[in-house]
């Protein structure tokens, strides 16, 4: 039986034409669809936006996450077509909002327009297909002949078309001579599909660096922001000395503001058993993100604390796998 798959197009640079202002969104998904040729698949198009990704915020999160429940159970799959700058973001964001999928959302893009010669979104398009047909329920990233769990992608390249990379862990699944096959079988969840948009986007993302004031997280917490990423050194090794990082994460966890550590290294996890700066951070109540992505650790602070989590709530929270984003110990 041919599989029923639904495009959602958002705009992105596979969408994009030249205008006076550089390039801008400006084809439709049909017309992306017409520029495909023949397809094995029945598909049905519609255009929810029509942005950059550097415009997609957390109002159009909410938005494609609507229509992803709405038409969860009249395909098999979908492909939510994105601009590649925030595509990391958004997909681990619907990791949270819309946990227990029954059917695999896949995201694509690309890295030259499509309506131009030797494009790679020719190529993106009909594998993001091919994985909404084929993998299991779940949200991921279609891209350079890789599928990717979409909490583990990030994008690590501004212009080569092998643009995003699944870190630590392997891609879903691959193209190859053999054409395409999956790897990874993880069995998602059992449970009814529950759409949650809920969220809390006072938070921070923060990259410590030698003579980092404190001071600054301080001026944070007093300006409204809920929850602090920091993205500290090696294992996740934050100041003791003079400019006393652990002291600041300290306090602000004791005024209620939950401190998540992650690492700076693109690879492996955060571990503050391992080394003084470490523990001593771990002993004020710093979380630790382990093995997240960045993009996936800001993502799940939002969407907890959006559920109305307290500090120990997170910390339970960051000590849980949802849907494959963390290895926990």
């Amino acid at each position: 039986m041919t599989k029923k798959l639904l495009l959602l197009s958002t705009g992105g640079t596979i969408a994009s034409v030249v205008s006076d202002e550089g390039l801008a969104p400006g084809e439709s998904g049909e017309e992306l669809i017409k520029m495909l040729g023949r397809l094995e698949y029945d598909i049905t198009v519609r255009d929810i936006l029509e942005l950059d990704s550097s415009n997609i915020q957390p109002e159009e999160w909410k938005i494609i996450a609507e229509a992803i429940y709405d038409h969860r159970n009249d395909y098999d799959g979908i492909v939510v077509s994105h601009g590649t700058d925030t595509m990391a973001y958004t997909a681990s964001m619907l990791t949270f909002m819309l946990q227990h999928l029954n059917i695999p959302v896949v995201l694509t893009g690309s890295q030259v327009p499509m309506n131009v010669i030797l494009s790679d979104a020719p190529d993106n398009l009909r594998l993001a297909f091919t994985a909404a047909a084929n993998c299991a329920p779940g949200v991921y990233i279609a891209f350079n002949r890789k599928v990717m769990r979409g909490c583990r992608s990030v994008k690590v390249r501004t212009t080569a078309f092998d643009a995003f990379e699944s870190v630590n862990v392997p891609p879903v699944g691959e193209v190859t001579s053999d054409g395409f096959s999956l790897k990874d079988h993880r069995i998602p969840e059992s449970g009814e599909c529950q759409l949650n948009t809920k969220i809390d986007t006072h938070v921070s993302l923060v990259k410590l660096f030698p003579g980092f004031d404190p001071a600054l997280l301080h001026a944070m917490a007093k300006n409204g922001c809920h929850g602090i990423v920091i993205e500290a050194y090696g294992l996740g090794g934050m100041t003791s000395i003079r400019r006393n990082m652990v002291a600041a994460v300290g306090e602000l966890i004791r005024n209620g503001i939950p401190i998540i550590t992650t690492s700076q290294c693109l690879y492996e996890r955060s571990d503050l058993t391992k080394y003084e700066v470490g523990r001593l951070a771990l002993l004020e109540g710093a979380i630790s993100a382990r093995d997240m992505t960045s993009e996936s650790a800001i993502a799940k602070l939002m969407w907890g604390l959006g559920q109305g989590m307290d500090v120990k709530a997170i910390t339970n929270f960051f000590d849980m796998d949802v849907a494959g984003e963390v290895t926990l110990d």
